[in-house]
């Protein structure tokens, strides 16, 4: 089957034999480790100094080197065309977010290299990082913490331009930026074909590219699918409120979960509302290193800290525990867990980069929606992004950014069924104006599924017969949400 699809085979040339050295177009990879935030753990890898001007417009001016990075297929024959990761975030490194995804493209590496290239302001390439070890979460997460104080959201940006303006020009950290860069690396490598892999903000990225440089592409795969007509930030709240509806409706469904916990979304805004009158004070020890911390819940917490949950079917399924301890005064185990996911996330986003991103491109367009004020998420982090992108440098945004893509390049889509922030109307919208699209909706799932039971093969599958309509996906129902725990032992037997 791979012969007959006329696919070129690629051989990475050794300098010399027995050598350390890779050549691969014009760039030399050499073996190196790549390391994660907060972690000793390492990956064996080849990487190769790649540079661009910061400004295109200025080439002579002041560079931006890229971390570039080959994860190395070990296949006597390998394919020419590589597997490119575009990390989500906005603020993800792609080096940075291979270990949490290295084992979705297991299968679909076996015959194709892997290249990763931490967009420009993120990762080791020039990274707009706000400060040291920063949390949390990218520039949308970090507008939203500071809802009750726009002047405070503006405080934080006039900082984190300080702190960058020294190193980067802002305005150059787009996503048409950083689409260029790809084109420059693919004719460096001799102008091979990507087969682009999105994740959630990837998505946005490759889709981009896919318009700019289309024979650049041979595939597309976009796990959490933002749409190109997307504005970033402005369905959260629906989008949030409706995954909860649909999650918590199961529990309702199912007998020990509704006589444990009741009605759960009423719960939720119940309690919602006695922390916007009366904040509560919470004592736990820190999940890793055991210190005592002391933290008040507050109603944007809470909010904030129930979004992160819904992300994942694991920690989605604790909600109903956790939101009937809260609501008792036992805030302690919501807390604890959600401090696990907020210092990861704000290890690996790269607040500034988010900026540069959504103030070039979303920000003006961005409008105050009255309905989504009662909602869980509320509205109010609309007026605290504007208030940043008054102070952050603004970036180009092309004419037809916000159109659809219109293409025949084949397309895979995937979306989990209750994913809070990309929901799967999402990837039907995009999939409507490519002629060459398959949407598969992993049951019972969040947000990004490429590594979720079957979608690893089936991601493999396509990548290697770029079939859609013919690609047998009927294993992706076997999957299914994670029971509630009805207690901290877990589910009923």
């Amino acid at each position: 089957m791979l012969a007959s699809l006329g696919a070129a085979l690629l051989s990475l040339v050794p300098a010399a034999a027995g050598s350390d050295t890779l050549q691969w177009g014009e760039l030399e990879f050499r073996r190196c480790e790549l390391g994660q935030p907060r972690s000793a753990a390492t990956t064996a890898a080849w990487c190769a100094e790649f540079s661009q001007p910061e400004d295109r417009a200025q080439p002579q001016g002041r560079r931006i080197a890229f971390r570039l990075a080959l994860i190395k297929s070990d296949a006597a024959e390998v394919r020419s065309d590589p597997l490119v990761l575009l990390a989500g975030g906005p603020g993800q490194a792609a080096t940075e977010s291979w270990p949490q995804v290295a084992g979705a493209f297991a299968q679909a590496r076996r015959s194709r290299h892997v290249i990763l290239l931490d967009q420009r302001g993120t990762g080791g390439s020039n990274a707009l990082r706000c400060e040291a070890g920063e949390t949390p979460a990218d520039a949308v997460d970090a507008a939203q913490q500071q809802t009750a104080d726009v002047a405070g959201a503006r405080k934080l940006a006039q900082d984190c331009l300080a702190r960058v303006r020294d190193k980067a020009d802002p305005a150059l950290y787009t996503t048409s930026d950083a689409v260029e860069d790809l084109e420059a690396l693919r004719q460096a490598l001799g102008k091979v074909q990507y087969n682009l892999v999105g994740i959630s903000y990837g998505t946005r990225v490759a889709q981009q590219y896919a318009r700019r440089h289309p024979d650049g592409v041979r595939s597309l795969v976009l796990d959490g699918v933002a749409p190109n007509e997307m504005v970033l930030g402005e369905d959260f709240a629906r989008s949030l409120d409706q995954a909860l509806r649909a999650r918590f409706a199961l529990c309702d469904a199912a007998t020990a979960c509704r006589e444990r916990f009741g009605d759960v979304y009423k719960d939720l805004y119940a309690l919602r509302a006695r922390l916007r009158q009366q904040p509560q004070p919470v004592s736990l020890r820190d999940p890793q290193s055991f210190a005592p911390l002391h933290h008040e819940l507050d109603a944007d917490t809470f909010a904030g800290l129930v979004r992160l949950y819904a992300y994942a079917p694991e920690t989605a399924a604790l909600l109903p525990l956790a939101i009937h301890e809260a609501a008792i005064g036992n805030a302690a185990p919501l807390m604890g867990q959600a401090s696990l996911i907020t210092a990861d996330l704000g290890a690996t986003l790269t607040s500034g980069m988010g900026l540069s991103v959504i103030c070039a491109e979303d920000a003006d367009l961005l409008q105050p929606r009255p309905e989504d004020r009662e909602l869980i998420l509320g509205g109010d982090f609309v007026e605290a992004i504007k208030a940043q992108c008054e102070v952050w440098p603004r970036g180009r945004r092309p004419a037809d950014f916000h159109e659809p893509l219109r293409s025949d390049l084949p397309t895979l889509l995937l979306s989990g069924q209750y994913d809070p922030v990309t929901p799967p109307r999402y990837a039907e919208q995009v999939a409507k104006s490519l002629s060459r699209a398959r949407h598969l909706v992993a049951p019972g799932q969040g947000h990004n599924v490429i590594g979720r039971g079957c979608v690893p093969r089936l991601f493999a599958r396509f990548v290697d017969t770029l079939e859609t309509d013919k690609l047998d996906a009927g294993c992706i129902a076997e999957m299914g949400a994670t029971p509630f725990f009805l207690d901290y032992n877990g589910a009923s037997p």
